[in-house]
């Protein structure tokens, strides 16, 4: 008999039915063709053990297993459950006619217990799409699942509780949820704020600057300065992240297996800080079967990259392209994908070896030249490529110890708010464009245009700071969210010599 049950497979952050046809008859061993890995193959002790605990059996004849399509390749033990019943209903222990009306997703323990899986989000959107009446999976992924509406997602713990479900003897209320109420109650809650900060009010300045704008940034000085403790505070200050960007973020967690058991929508924006030791296929994503990496999870969040010169000059290379097309393509032999990575880039560094370059109290012990090789690990194109460069310097006595409180997160996000509030209004036209930092060339000349005077002033700096041509756009795009800061239509020209100044750290204006 032929039995066909319907489960899903991801690649990237997109999901692909798959056909799971199941054919009983005359002969011997168990077959699963269809570009299945060992995973999948090796389902057949965990199917037999769950069948024979629960009071079925594993025909002893021959079964045959066909995963189609048969191009896709599919990974992992998430088959375990929509095979055993195909096998069960091919041996005619089940009985049902709605077998085929659900997409059906689990692993199997050996007592047929369900564990949860990977990707659900994906695979629940790609069931809706395609007119399924529902999903049926692990009771751990329910709420992640039942996100997408329309959909009946129905939660079970065991294979029998979906044998039961499919035969009528047991009624599962599939699960809902309120994604608004949720998302709109529990959003913005951070456990920092910019209350916490002592003195540092240019680095508060600036990092509002990149906030507005979406802008990456550097943070140099000493150690314990503060500069983590003001890159962990960003998130707090970034606009809340709107429905859309929540089910983008959402499902790139989904796929790499991040979000918490029983969790459903991410609200809150990410902050990803990896160690100065991964590699460049964890930071950009990959693998046999790729799976995004750091750049992609902190998509409408925050990358934080701590100690900047002591990451693998390779890493740090091939961030270039995704700060500038902000996404991610891994290519393979048999298949391309595409990851999101809109991220904001928030990079420290200390300024020597040392630490103690620049310093107003301590002295540097670092030999000549030493200086200006610890910088150069970080190379001349992907600094370009970094808006804001900030100089830490320590807080003192007499700051920290002020009973003065400093602004609260939420008094810095209300400005920020309205800063991106006008720039949605002038890029409402544009489907990729939702920032002044993702403007293109031509959109800068035509949206950042300056007078004579803020012309003769860039070109001064231009010309004593040795900028490139990249670094021209972002002084212009910085002026521009410096300028929606201060709610005005024309960049003036303060607004440009703010601007200038956070390039002070370029080359050949720092430590030359």
């Amino acid at each position: 008999m032929l039995t066909k049950t319907y489960g899903s497979a991801v690649q990237g952050v997109n999901a692909y039915t798959i056909t799971i046809e199941v054919v009983v008859t005359a002969g011997t061993l168990f077959y699963v063709v269809g570009l299945a890995d060992s995973a999948i193959k090796e389902s057949q002790q965990r199917i037999e053990s769950a069948l024979k605990l629960r009071g079925y059996r594993m025909p002893r004849t021959k079964v045959v297993v066909n995963m189609a399509p048969a191009d896709i390749r599919k990974e992992g033990a998430a088959y375990d459950l929509p095979i055993a019943l195909g096998i069960l209903h091919a041996s005619q222990q089940l009985t049902t006619d709605n077998l085929g009306d659900y997409i059906i997703m689990g692993e199997l323990s050996l007592d047929g217990a369900l564990r949860p899986i990977k990707g659900v989000l994906p695979i629940a959107i790609q069931a809706r799409k395609e007119g399924f009446k529902g999903i049926i999976l692990p009771k751990e992924n329910a709420q992640e699942a039942a996100i997408v509406n329309n959909l009946d997602v129905i939660p079970v713990e065991t294979m029998q509780q979906a044998i039961d479900f499919f035969e009528g003897r047991e009624v599962i209320e599939p699960v809902r949820i309120d994604t608004r109420d949720i998302f709109q109650h529990t959003a913005n809650q951070y456990a920092a704020d910019f209350a916490d900060v002592q003195g540092q009010e240019n680095i508060k300045r600036a990092l509002e600057i990149a906030a507005a704008g979406g802008h990456n940034v550097i943070m140099i000085g000493p150690p314990g300065a503060g500069k983590t403790m003001l890159a962990k505070r960003l998130p707090t200050i970034l606009p809340p992240l709107n429905m859309q960007e929540a089910l983008e973020t959402t499902k790139i967690h989904s796929v790499a297996g991040k979000l918490s058991t029983g969790q459903g929508l991410l609200n809150q924006r990410p902050f990803r800080a990896p160690h100065h030791t991964i590699s460049d296929v964890a930071l950009v994503g990959g693998g046999s079967n790729p799976q995004p990496g750091e750049i992609s999870l902190s998509h409408n969040g925050v990358l934080f990259l701590d100690e900047l010169p002591e990451f693998k000059r390779t890493v740090l290379e091939v961030m270039r392209q995704p700060l500038e097309e902000r996404r991610v393509t891994i290519s393979r032999a048999k298949v391309s994908i595409d990851f999101p990575a809109n991220f904001m880039l928030i990079a420290s560094m200390n300024p020597c070896p040392c630490g103690y370059y620049n310093h107003p109290d301590k002295e540097c012990v670092c030999g000549p030249g030493v200086v200006q090789k610890y910088l150069n690990k970080v190379s001349g194109p992907l600094l370009d490529r970094i808006d804001l460069h900030v100089e830490v310097t320590p807080v003192t006595f007499d700051q920290m110890t002020e009973t003065r409180k400093s602004e609260t997160s939420h008094d810095i996000q209300l400005r920020v708010e309205k800063a991106r509030d006008v720039q949605t209004k002038r890029f409402a036209d544009q489907a990729d464009v939702h920032s002044n930092a993702m403007m293109p060339p031509q959109m800068v000349k035509d949206i950042c245009e300056i007078s004579e005077a803020g012309r003769t002033l860039l070109k001064t700096a231009m010309e004593r700071l040795g900028l490139s041509a990249r670094a021209y756009d972002r002084i212009l795009k910085v002026a521009r969210t410096i300028a929606d800061l201060a709610d005005t239509e024309e960049i003036q020209i303060q607004h440009l010599a703010e601007a200038i100044q956070y390039r002070s750290l370029d080359r050949e204006g720092w430590a030359g």
